[in-house]
């Protein structure tokens, strides 16, 4: 069936992000099982929050709802994100990220593989 979603959706059941990610962090699936592949969640962080280092086994491809997001790829220029914006984020690959104080940061990812975010310090 087709799936309509806004990130203010009273139907929309918001979960915890993984122990490592900060206070606040909330995971909601849109579509899929987030166990699975080709899985789709809004992603929440309050204001003023930094996102620490981690890395996933899927590629993520990403679209910010609202606030303003500073990603930092490694070995990357950090890229600023404004709502609407556009990212890819290749698997596996380190990264960093600290919304800004323009309101809480809601980002749209799509995960090819199942969705997992793995702090860097785990990383093989």
């Amino acid at each position: 069936m087709s799936v309509v979603k806004t990130a203010d959706d009273p139907e929309l059941q918001w979960g915890p992000c993984p122990p490592f990610m900060p206070d606040g962090c909330n995971i909601a699936v849109l579509q899929g099982d987030p166990s699975k592949t080709n899985a789709d969640i809004f992603f929440k962080v309050p204001a003023n929050t930094d996102i620490p280092d981690h890395w996933h086994n899927s590629a993520e491809r990403m679209v910010l709802i609202s606030g303003e997001l500073e990603v930092t790829y490694e070995g990357e220029t950090a890229q600023t994100l404004t709502a609407g914006s556009y990212a890819y984020g290749p698997p596996e690959k380190p990264h960093t990220a600290r919304c800004g104080d323009a309101g809480p940061c809601i980002l749209f990812i799509a995960f090819v593989e199942p969705v997992d975010a793995i702090p860097t310090s785990e990383k093989d």
